[in-house]
C-alpha cells in the first residue's frame, strides 16, 4: 500500500508549464489513447491522427503529403489547424481569443501546463479568468475539451464565447458542413479523394464525417469558413461583429464548426464542454452525443490526484538534480510507453523502428516486447532477412519508406532479445516454435535468430563489407548502393555488435546452438572496417557504388559521421590506437553545445554518390543535426567502453538542449532532432523539430537504468554496477523489476570498494541472487568517492581581423593536442553579411556570437579537452566573458603593425571580412592588462611561425598562481 502512495504522488507532480504563448510559441504536449493521438501547442494549434485502421484525419492542414501526421518543425497556418475559442464581451463588443490563437492578443496572465493526462490552459484577460482543458475519450477518437469562464469584476457581465474548430480542406471531390439541431452539432462530411478503382472498396466504409457537439445547445452556429471570417481575417473575423452568428452551411465551400454560447458570468464558473473528431455519418451523432458528452463531463470533474498509478513510472529516483529526476521519472518513460503501446499509431512499423521501442518496452511491459519479437520473426523469409515493415493488423500493407529495401533490420533482432532476457530471464521465448512468412516449415526463436545473422553476414562484398542496398539505418542514403555495390562501414560494425551480442547471450543463458564460428565473423568483420574504412582519426561512412569512399577527411562536406565511431566501439574496436582519436574528432568536429551532430559539415548540395541525405537543410533532421537517436548510440558507446564521465555530459547535454530557450519545447519529450549545422548556421542551432516520434527515448531510458545506474538483470540475478560520479551525490531509487520491489539508496563515502548491503546483511558481491516475484528488497549501495580531476587550459588567441589568429590558433592546437575553436565559424548569417558590406558590429550583434563561444569553450573545457579559442577580443569584457569559465585560462595577444594588417588584408581571398573596417577594429581593442595572464606578440615576430609556436607553448606551460 506504501508502495502505491509513492507512485500517485509521483504521478501528480508531473506537470510542465509556461508563462508566455510567445516565448516558446510552438511549445506543445501531445497525448494518445488506443484510437488517436494529437500534438497540441501552446497557441491552440492542433495536430491529429485516428486509426481506421490506417492513419488518418480528421481536421486538415494544408500538407505537400496529404498523409503525413507529424513533420519535423511542423508549420502551422493562421486558419489551421486549430481549435480557436473566441470571447467577446457584449457590452463593450471587446473580441480576443484563447488559447491564444488567431487574435494573438497579448494576454493579461497566460499559463500553459501539459500532464501526463490533460493539457490545461489558466487565462486572465479583461477582468475575465478562463480555465481551457483538453483531454481524450478513453475509448474512441475524440478530444473532449471543456472552457470555464468566470468574471473578476464583480460586474456580471454578459459574454458570448464562440468555439472555433478549424476543419481546414477536406476534399476537392466533395465537402459540405451543416448543423443538425436534434443532435446539437455540426457535421462536416467529405469523400476521400481516389483515382485507383480499386481503392474504393477500402475507402467506403472509412469514417468521413467531422463533428462538433457541446454540452449545451448553441445560441447560433456557422459552418462556413469564408462567411465567418470576411475581409478582415480570423484576427476580427465578421462574424463575430453582428450579435448572432449567420447559421450558415458550407456547400462544397471550406467548412468549420464555430458554435455561438451565449453566458451570464459571476466570480463563480461556468462551463461548457465539447466532444470533437471523426464519425462514419451524421446519422451515428444522436448516440455518441448521448454517450461522450456525459463522458466529457465527468472526465473534467475528477482530478489528476484520482488518477491511478501509470504503468510506465516504475522507475523513480530522487538526487541532488530535480530537473533530471522529473523527466526521468515521468516523462521519458511516458514517451518509451507511447511508442511500445501504439507504435508511432501505425499498422506497419518500420523493422528497425518497431524492435527498437521495443527495447524500452522490455523495462515497462515486457510482454509487448516478447510479442514484438515473435510477431516480427513470423513475418522472417525462410532466407534469413527480416521485411522493411511489420504488420501489426489483418488489413495492413506496407507503405511509403517500407515499400524500399533497406539493410539492416535483422541486426536488431538480437539487441532487442538481450535487453528482454536480462529484464525477464523467459528463456522459454527462445524455444518457441515460428513459421516464417514465405514458409510454413517450423524453427525455434534461436534457429530465426541465427539465420538473421547468417543473411547478413552473406550479403557482403569481396573485402568482407556490408552491403547498403538503398539505405542502412540512414533512410535517405539512397544512393550508395542501389547497383548492388556500395557497402556501409556503419552496418558492418553494426553487424559485428548484433554478432557480439548474441555469442554473450549464447553463453550467460546456455543457449544450445549449432556450432558455427560466430566469433571468427566477428573478428573479420571488425578487420574489415579497419582496413578499408580507418581514414587516421575516424572512420569513413561507407564506400559507393562506384568505389568511392566518403565519409573522410579529404571530403568538402560530410567528412565525419557520428554512427561509424559509436558503432565501432560498440563493436569491439575500442584499443586506444583508435578509441582516442575517434574521441577526439567526434568532439572537435561534430560536438555542438545541443550534443553531437550526425554529420559534418552539412551538405548544402545534392551529391548524387550519397542521396537523399545531401539535399535536406543543412541541420535538418539526418544532413547533421543533432539527431538524438544517433547521439543516443553515441552516449551508450560511452558508458560500454569506460568512457562513463563522458557518456554522462553527453546525457545531460541532451537534457539540456531540451530545456534550452533556443530548443523552444516544453521538457515533456525527447525529439527527434535539434537543428545542427553549428558551424554554418549557428543562429538555428538547438532548435527541436517537435517531433516526439524516435527510438531516442528507449536507448535514453535503457542507458539511465542499465549504464548509469547499473541495473541490469542476468539469469535469475539482478547486477548493481552504477556509473554515476560522486558529484551527482547520493541517490534514492525505488525499481520494479520482475515484479519485485528494490529500494536502493546510493551513498558515497570513504570506502576504497563498493560494498552492497541486501536487507541489512552484507552482500558477497553487487548482485541479488536469484531475485523472487513479489519479494521486497532495501539495499545501500556505498561507493568509493571521486578521484580529484585536472583542470583543462583554456588559451584565447585574440588580436584584430588580419592577425594570424586562426593560422597560428589551429597550429597551436595542433601543437598541444587540444581542440581548436575557430570564431568566425559562430557568426551569425546576419553579421557576416554586415561585416562583408563593411559595417561594423554592434555590441547587440556580438552579444549573441560571444554567448555561442562561451558556451563551446565551456563544453570542452568540460570533456577534459586543453582548447584554443581565436576570437577577435578586442574588448576587456569580451576576454573577461571567456575568461571566466575557467581559471586556468592564459591570453595571446596577436598585435602586428596596421601596415602588416592591411597587406595581408587586401592579399586574402574568399574572407568575409572587409579590410575597410580594420580602422574601427583597431580604433575599438582594448589591449590586455598584466592581471590577463597575457602574452602580446608583436608585428615583427609574425613571420617565423614555429618560433611562435614554441613562444606561445613555453609560456603555456609556465606555471601561474591561477594554475594552482
Amino acid at each position: 500500500m506504501k508502495r502505491e502512495v509513492m507512485w500517485v504522488k509521483a504521478m501528480s507532480n508531473a506537470q510542465q508549464s509556461i508563462n508566455s504563448p510567445s516565448s516558446k510559441p510552438n511549445a506543445s504536449a501531445f497525448l494518445w489513447n488506443q484510437h488517436m493521438m494529437l500534438n497540441v501547442n501552446c497557441r491552440g494549434y492542433l495536430i491529429a491522427q485516428f486509426m481506421q485502421p490506417e492513419p488518418s484525419k480528421y481536421a486538415f492542414a494544408p500538407n505537400i503529403e496529404a498523409k503525413t501526421f507529424m513533420q519535423p518543425e511542423h508549420p502551422y497556418f493562421a486558419h489551421h489547424p486549430g481549435r480557436f475559442f473566441y470571447i467577446k464581451d457584449e457590452a463593450s463588443k471587446t473580441v480576443f481569443s484563447v488559447p491564444f490563437a488567431p487574435c494573438n492578443e497579448a494576454l493579461d496572465k497566460f499559463k500553459f501546463t501539459a500532464t501526463p493526462k490533460q493539457v490545461i490552459w489558466q487565462i486572465e484577460h479583461l477582468g475575465f479568468a478562463i480555465d481551457l482543458c483538453l483531454q481524450l475519450a478513453n475509448d474512441a477518437p475524440f478530444e473532449y475539451w471543456q472552457i470555464s469562464l468566470a468574471d473578476l469584476t464583480g460586474q456580471n457581465r454578459r459574454v458570448s464565447v464562440y468555439s472555433y474548430f478549424t476543419l481546414g480542406y477536406m476534399s476537392w471531390m466533395n465537402q459540405t458542413a451543416n448543423y443538425y439541431p436534434d443532435e446539437d452539432s455540426i457535421v462536416a462530411q467529405y469523400v476521400t479523394p481516389y483515382q485507383k478503382l480499386s481503392d474504393y472498396p477500402k475507402l467506403k466504409d472509412t469514417a468521413q464525417c467531422t463533428f462538433l457537439t457541446s454540452s449545451h445547445k448553441p445560441d447560433s452556429w456557422c459552418a462556413n469558413q469564408l462567411s465567418f471570417e470576411g475581409v478582415k481575417g480570423l484576427h476580427s473575423p465578421a462574424g463575430i461583429q453582428t450579435v448572432s452568428l449567420n447559421n450558415k452551411p458550407a456547400f462544397y465551400e471550406t467548412p468549420v464548426a464555430i458554435m455561438q454560447h451565449r453566458m451570464k458570468l459571476s466570480p463563480k464558473h461556468q462551463r461548457r464542454q465539447f466532444v470533437f473528431g471523426p464519425c462514419h455519418r451524421s446519422a451515428e451523432m444522436a448516440s455518441i452525443r448521448k454517450k461522450h458528452v456525459s463522458l466529457c463531463e465527468k472526465a473534467f470533474s475528477s482530478t489528476l490526484a484520482e488518477h491511478a498509478p501509470l504503468a510506465y513510472e516504475n522507475f523513480q529516483l530522487q538526487s541532488r538534480d530535480a530537473k533530471f529526476d522529473d523527466f526521468i521519472n515521468h516523462w521519458l518513460p511516458r514517451q518509451v510507453y507511447y511508442h511500445g503501446d501504439v507504435n508511432r499509431l501505425t499498422t506497419d512499423p518500420q523493422t528497425r523502428n518497431y524492435l527498437q521501442d521495443n527495447i524500452g518496452m522490455c523495462f515497462l511491459r515486457p510482454s509487448s516486447a516478447r510479442e514484438c519479437l515473435l510477431r516480427s520473426l513470423e513475418q522472417q523469409f525462410a532466407s534469413g532477412e527480416m521485411p522493411d515493415g511489420i504488420l501489426i493488423h489483418p488489413e495492413a500493407e506496407l507503405k511509403y519508406i517500407n515499400q524500399i529495401p533497406h539493410s539492416d533490420h535483422c541486426i536488431w533482432l538480437p539487441l532487442l532479445l538481450e535487453v528482454y532476457l536480462d529484464q525477464t530471464n523467459d528463456t522459454s521465448v527462445l524455444h518457441q516454435m515460428l513459421a516464417f512468412q514465405d514458409s510454413s516449415e517450423e524453427k525455434s526463436l534461436i534457429e530465426h535468430i541465427e539465420l538473421a545473422l547468417h543473411w547478413v553476414l552473406s550479403k557482403r562484398d569481396h573485402r568482407g563489407l556490408c552491403f547498403i542496398e538503398q539505405g542502412d539505418w540512414c533512410d535517405p542514403m539512397n544512393m550508395v548502393g542501389p547497383k548492388g555495390k556500395g557497402v556501409s562501414s556503419w552496418l558492418t560494425l553494426a553487424t559485428a555488435t548484433a554478432i557480439k551480442v548474441w555469442i554473450r547471450l549464447v553463453n550467460d543463458y546456455k543457449v544450445d546452438v549449432p556450432k558455427s564460428d560466430f566469433a571468427h565473423s566477428l573478428r573479420e568483420l571488425q578487420q574489415a572496417v579497419i582496413q578499408h574504412c580507418w581514414d587516421g582519426n575516424w572512420f569513413a561512412r561507407g564506400i559507393t557504388d562506384d568505389n568511392e569512399l566518403f565519409g573522410i577527411s579529404s571530403d568538402r562536406e560530410g567528412r565525419i559521421y557520428l554512427n561509424p565511431q559509436s558503432w565501432a566501439l560498440l563493436a569491439g574496436i575500442d584499443s586506444d590506437e583508435y578509441k582516442s582519436k575517434m574521441l577526439m574528432s567526434v568532439d572537435q568536429h561534430l560536438q555542438t553545445p545541443f550534443g553531437n551532430q550526425m554529420l559534418a559539415p552539412c551538405y548544402t548540395q545534392m551529391d548524387e554518390r550519397i542521396g537523399r541525405v545531401t539535399q535536406k537543410f543543412p541541420g535538418s533532421a539526418e544532413n547533421g543535426s543533432v539527431y538524438n537517436h544517433a547521439f543516443a548510440f553515441w552516449i551508450y558507446a560511452m558508458f560500454t567502453s569506460g568512457e562513463a564521465d563522458k557518456g554522462l555530459l553527453n546525457l545531460k547535454e541532451m537534457l539540456s538542449a531540451m530545456h534550452s530557450e533556443q530548443a523552444g519545447q516544453l521538457p515533456i519529450y525527447l525529439p527527434n532532432y535539434f537543428r545542427g549545422a553549428y558551424t554554418q548556421f549557428p543562429e538555428t542551432a538547438g532548435r527541436s523539430s517537435h517531433l516526439f516520434n524516435t527510438g531516442t527515448a528507449a536507448w535514453i531510458y535503457r542507458i539511465v537504468i542499465e549504464q548509469l545506474f547499473g541495473l541490469r538483470g542476468c539469469g535469475k540475478d539482478l547486477w548493481l554496477q552504477p556509473q554515476i560520479p560522486s558529484s551527482m551525490g547520493n541517490c534514492d531509487i525505488r525499481y520494479r523489476f520482475r515484479n519485485a520491489d528494490i529500494h536502493l539508496k546510493i551513498e558515497f563515502g570513504n570506502t576504497l570498494t563498493p560494498k552492497l548491503e541486501i536487507n541489512g546483511r552484507m552482500a558477497k558481491d553487487l548482485r541479488i541472487e536469484n531475485v523472487k516475484e513479489g519479494e521486497q528488497y532495501t539495499l545501500k549501495l556505498k561507493l568509493p568517492n571521486d578521484k580529484q580531476k585536472c583542470h583543462a587550459k583554456l588559451i584565447l588567441v585574440c588580436g584584430v581581423s588580419g592577425a594570424g589568429k586562426s593560422t597560428l590558433g589551429q597550429a597551436l592546437a595542433e601543437k598541444l593536442g587540444a581542440v581548436f575553436i575557430e570564431g568566425d565559424a559562430l557568426h551569425a548569417k546576419e553579421a557576416i553579411a554586415k561585416m562583408a558590406e563593411g559595417v561594423a558590429l554592434s555590441e547587440d550583434d556580438r552579444a549573441p556570437w560571444l554567448a555561442r563561444l562561451q558556451l563551446t569553450a565551456a563544453q570542452k573545457l568540460a570533456h577534459g579537452y586543453d582548447t584554443v579559442v581565436s576570437f577577435s577580443g578586442l574588448k576587456a569584457e569580451h576576454r573577461a566573458l571567456l575568461m571566466s569559465i575557467n581559471v586556468n585560462t592564459k591570453l595571446v595577444m596577436l598585435a602586428p603593425s596596421e601596415s602588416i594588417l592591411q597587406e595581408r588584408l587586401l592579399s586574402r581571398k574568399g574572407h568575409f571580412f572587409s579590410p575597410h573596417l580594420l580602422a574601427s577594429q583597431l580604433a575599438s581593442l582594448e589591449m590586455p592588462s598584466p592581471s590577463e595572464n597575457t602574452l602580446v606578440i608583436d608585428g615583427g615576430q609574425q613571420d617565423n611561425v614555429q618560433q611562435l609556436l614554441h613562444q606561445m607553448h613555453d609560456f603555456i606551460a609556465k606555471q601561474t598562481p591561477n594554475d594552482e
